[in-house]
Parts: structure tokens; C-alpha cells; sequence
């Protein structure tokens, strides 16, 4: 798994194997039995001439599905030149079902790629809970670049397959290996650009961010409330920093540093999955049917040699693609997101070791979002070119030859299939514009940062570095296993992130939840 172009890999929302293996959507359907309320006047105080004709611009609601409206917002494609076009963005609403909101909840599930239009749709009460749908007005938003808005394309089904699934021919870590990988990401990045139109240079994080103060203004709101997953803790950041006056209530589940490099993401995000991947092999080991046997590092040493057995001759699954070592480190990952799916990863172990990829290539597809052959989204896409324009390459190569000294050592079954100083977003055909720096957003209102403490995708430090940059920050923090903490069964945690949004109760200082 080349974790540089894959940083964050499974968005919050959509990561929970236990939810949908199967990777079922829902199509809108218009409604037309109901008429959608109005949103307030815009709020357009103090907005520059060459944005008020966005600021300004009036939400046109239509019902869709049974609950949800749904409309479009237009934004400047280029915050820095507002007059150089428009695109599209994509927004759904449910209402505060007590019908007196208190005002919009804005929701990101992370990615960056993912949906929150979906989210919000297909699992309202798993987004927010039952609280603060009664509450607020739930917007859930495609960011630019993703979705329903105006988005990124690269690739139809057959060739991200084979970009996604196909097998190098030269052998791993050899120098005609790493071209081979690097000349599929230039390939592969070549037709994102004709593919899309050219947005590939405002498809960033910060120009996200701005997007996020123009739904606030349309929508009537003078302050943004927030709830952003995992990479939306990034993105909800971002705002803070650009618009700290307008901070309302933020909540950051799953933090991300802001200040960390690529690399350094990458090489926590490999320890971070080996840690979790020893706390699943704890519990395995434990459970009837588990296939491995002995203590904890022999069952480690054991799956890996199981993954070197996929690298040297991959299983070939029923619609002709073979389980090489990349893809069975894909499926692993999708797996380690939530503790509810540790089941189906020994599923897929078993069925691995028994000859039987099968399994294993459904949690992968899940990873994707591929349902029966076809990518459901352009999550992966989108994914890829918000990483590539949001990081800039900034490691020498000692620093990248110690990443990878570093791994072996603290994630050695996970550090021969990670990639760690392998960046293919060197190969990208946009240069990246985005900087990696301490956020503190002095003069905004109290933000709540989330982190648990054996979170694999963004590791719990990460959580305490964002809560210490803040000016306002504080940090709760989830003792246990799997990605984000809100309405994840922890009450302590959602007693504090629900009190905090309906009453606008402030914790006194740092919390600790065990449960």
C-alpha cells in the first residue's frame, strides 16, 4: 500500500466495515409532496465586492427522498481571482426534527474524497446522533473536487482496476519496481487533468475551507457550527485559522497535526495500523476460529508471512484479479478502521490462508467503494488530489531513509508493503500550493478535539498536538480501539460533544472517557 498517495485513507463516515460490506447507496429521489422552507437572508456583512454576487446568491431548496432537501450553492473556482469562474457545490438539509433549530450543523466525514451529501443521506443517525438531528439543521456538503459537486474525474471502472489492483511485473523495492509505480501514478494523474476539466490547482483544502464560509452566509448563519471526521478535523482547522471570528461550536473527531510533513504522516499512519493490527491479533488469538495460534508476535510473524506469500504468488479471485500484497494490505487496513469489522478481517485471513481471496478483495472493495465492478464514487480521485496540491515534498532523502529505518523497526509487518518514501504525488501534474503549520486561531470560541488513543489512521498524538495549538482548544480523549470517537458508543464522549452543542456547555478543562 503506497500510503503517500493514499495519506488518510477510509473517511470516517463510510469506513465501518459493520455497516455496509456490501457498499449499498441510495439514489435521491425527488419529492414532491413537500415543500422544502426557505433558508434566512444571506449573511453578506462586511464581504468584498467581487465575492457579494456569492455571498449574496439565495438557496433554491428542493425535497429529495422523504426527509432531505437538496440544492446547489455556486463558489468562485479561484478564491484568489473571483471573477475567473464558478463551480459547483453540492448541499443536503435535514431539518432539526423538533423543527425549531438552533441553527446549521455543517458535517464532513473525512477522505479527503468523501461525501458528506451520502453521508448525511444514507446515515444521518450514525453522522450525528439522534441529538443533535433533533436540534440543529444538518447540512451535509460535497466539497469541491468530490461528489455531487463539480469534481475531479480520472479514470473509468477497467482502468482503476488496473491502477488500483494490477501487479507490478519487476520485483518489490527494486529500482524498475519503484518506476514501474511511479510511471502508473504519472499515468494516472496525466488523465485527471485532461479528465477534469482543470480544476486540479483549486482543489485544495483552504479554497474548501472558504466554500465552507459561503454555505455558512447563504445559509443565514453568522457563525459556522462544525462537525468534521478525520480529515475534516483538517478542514474544519483550516477555517478556524481563516475565519476565527466566525468559529460557533467545532467539534474535531479524529484530529489531524496541521503542522505535519507527508512523511511524517505516512510513517505514523504504518505505526499507527501495526499497533492496532497487534491489538486485533490479541483479540484473535483469543476467539474461536481464529486461523493463527501462539503468542501475539507469533501470529504477527505469521501473517506476515502470509502477506509475503500473496507478494510472491498472488491468488487469482473469481473476476480475474489476483491478491497481491498491496491489496491484501488494503483490505487489512479497511478492517483495522473499526473494532466491529475485526470479524470479517479474520474471515479474510482464513479464507487467505485456505487459497481464497475472496473476502479479503470484498473488504478492498469496500476501501474503494467499488460495488460489482464499478467505483460508487470519486473518492479516490478526489482523494488524491486534495493530498497532492495539500502537501508540499519537504523531505531530504536521510530523512526519508530513516522513516523507513524507523518503520521496520516499530511496524515491521506492515513496513515492506507501506511505501513510506515513496511519493507519488511527485509525479502529479499540479505543484502543491498547501503549507504544513501550527494552527492556534487566536480569537476563536471553544473547539473540542477528539482523539482515542489507539486510533490507527490518525494516531492519538496527533489529537493532543491540535488541542496544544489551539488557542481555545480542548481535548477529549477516547481510551480504546478504532477511527474518531463521537457516537461511537463511548458516553462520556458523546455526553460531552452533545452537551456541548445543544447547551453550548464548555468541559472546564481536558477530558479523559474510559467508556
Amino acid at each position: 500500500m503506497n500510503t503517500t498517495t493514499r495519506l488518510f485513507a477510509v473517511i470516517a463516515g463510510l469506513a465501518a466495515a459493520s455497516i455496509a460490506l456490501s457498499g449499498c447507496l441510495f439514489t435521491v429521489i425527488p419529492d414532491e409532496t413537500t415543500t422544502p422552507a426557505a433558508s434566512p437572508a444571506p449573511d453578506t456583512d462586511g464581504v468584498a465586492t467581487d465575492l457579494a454576487p456569492f455571498y449574496g446568491q439565495s438557496v433554491d431548496w428542493s425535497s429529495c427522498a422523504s426527509d432531505f432537501d437538496c440544492a446547489t450553492v455556486k463558489a468562485p473556482r479561484d478564491w484568489a481571482d473571483p471573477a475567473a469562474g464558478s463551480l459547483e457545490l453540492s448541499i443536503i438539509r435535514h431539518r432539526a426534527t423538533d423543527g425549531t433549530p438552533l441553527g446549521s450543523l455543517l458535517v464532513n466525514p473525512g477522505g479527503p474524497g468523501a461525501s458528506g451529501v451520502e453521508l448525511i443521506r444514507d446515515s444521518l443517525t450514525f453522522a450525528v446522533g439522534d441529538e443533535l438531528a433533533r436540534d440543529y439543521d444538518v447540512i451535509g456538503f460535497d466539497p469541491r473536487g468530490v461528489g455531487a459537486s463539480t469534481a475531479v474525474t480520472c479514470y473509468d471502472a477497467a482502468k482503476m482496476d488496473a491502477y488500483l489492483f494490477d501487479i507490478p511485473q519487476s520485483k518489490r523495492g527494486t529500482d524498475a519496481w519503484r518506476a514501474e509505480v511511479m510511471d502508473s501514478a504519472a499515468a494516472f494523474g496525466k488523465a485527471c487533468a485532461r479528465n477534469s476539466d482543470g480544476i486540479l490547482p483549486d482543489v485544495t483544502t483552504e479554497f474548501a475551507a472558504r466554500d465552507m464560509d459561503l454555505i455558512r452566509a447563504v445559509l443565514g448563519d453568522k457563525k459556522l457550527n462544525y462537525l468534521g471526521y478525520s480529515y475534516g478535523t483538517f478542514l474544519g482547522a483550516t477555517y478556524a485559522k481563516l475565519y476565527p471570528e466566525r468559529v460557533g461550536r467545532f467539534v474535531l473527531d479524529g484530529a489531524i497535526d496541521p503542522a505535519v510533513s507527508g512523511l511524517q504522516v505516512s510513517l505514523a499512519q504504518g505505526i499507527g495500523f501495526e499497533s492496532a493490527l497487534r491489538a486485533y491479533m490479541a483479540s484473535c488469538l483469543r476467539t474461536r476460529g481464529c486461523p493463527f495460534s501462539g503468542t501475539v508476535d507469533d501470529g504477527m510473524g505469521d501473517l506476515g508471512m502470509l502477506l509475503a506469500k500473496a507478494d510472491r504468488s498472488p491468488e487469482r479471485n473469481q473476476d480475474g484479479r489476483r491478491l497481491g500484497a498491496d491489496a491484501f494490505m488494503t483490505a487489512i487496513v479497511a478492517a483495522l478502521y473499526s473494532q466491529q469489522s475485526w470479524p470479517y478481517l479474520t474471515q479474510a485471513l482464513s479464507d487467505v490462508a485456505r487459497g481464497n481471496p475472496a473476502t479479503a478483495f470484498q473488504l478492498a472493495d469496500f476501501y474503494y467503494n467499488r460495488v460489482d465492478g464499478k467505483y460508487k464514487d470519486n473518492s479516490f480521485e478526489a482523494f488524491t488530489a486534495y493530498n497532492c496540491m495539500d502537501y508540499p515534498d519537504t523531505a531530504t532523502d536521510s530523512q526519508k531513509q530513516a522513516a523507513v529505518a524507523e518503520l521496520k523497526a516499530k511496524a515491521p509487518t506492515i513496513a515492506p508493503y507501506w511505501g513510506v518514501d515513496l511519493d507519488t504525488c511527485s509525479v502529479w501534474p499540479e505543484r502543491p500550493t498547501g503549507v504544513r503549520e501550527q494552527i492556534h486561531a487566536a480569537g476563536a470560541a471553544p473547539i473540542l478535539v477528539i482523539g482515542t488513543t489507539n486510533d490507527p489512521a490518525t494516531p492519538y498524538q496527533w489529537a493532543v498536538s491540535l488541542a496544544k495549538q489551539l488557542d481555545s482548544g480542548i481535548l477529549v480523549t477516547r481510551v480504546g480501539e478504532g477511527h474518531t470517537g463521537f457516537n461511537k458508543g463511548n458516553r462520556c464522549v458523546d455526553v460531552a460533544v452533545n452537551d456541548y452543542f445543544v447547551d453550548g456547555t464548555v468541559p472546564s478543562g481536558d477530558i479523559r472517557c474510559t467508556r
